[in-house]
């Protein structure tokens, strides 16, 4: 690719967005949720996911449970 394809940019492709992805991708990031913010929301997935696993070994244990067939005889 040369470099008039690419507008003097290593690495870039020509594409129908012009060049605005760059100013694009910094304008969402400015307007996308401070650094405080995503640590709760990344904190809140966590707890999400713990809640499911615990909603699933809960699940697990109960279908795992042997029940007693049969009953016992005592034989002299």
């Amino acid at each position: 690719m040369s470099e008039e394809n690419t507008g003097g940019k290593q690495g870039c492709v020509e594409c129908v967005c012009g060049g605005a992805g760059p100013a694009l991708t910094a304008f969402l990031k400015q307007m996308g949720p401070s650094e405080s913010a995503k640590r709760h929301f990344d904190q809140a997935r966590v707890e999400f996911l713990k809640g499911l696993r615990a909603i699933i070994d809960s699940r697990i244990e109960s279908l795992s449970a042997h029940e007693a067939k049969g009953t016992k005889v005592a034989v002299e």
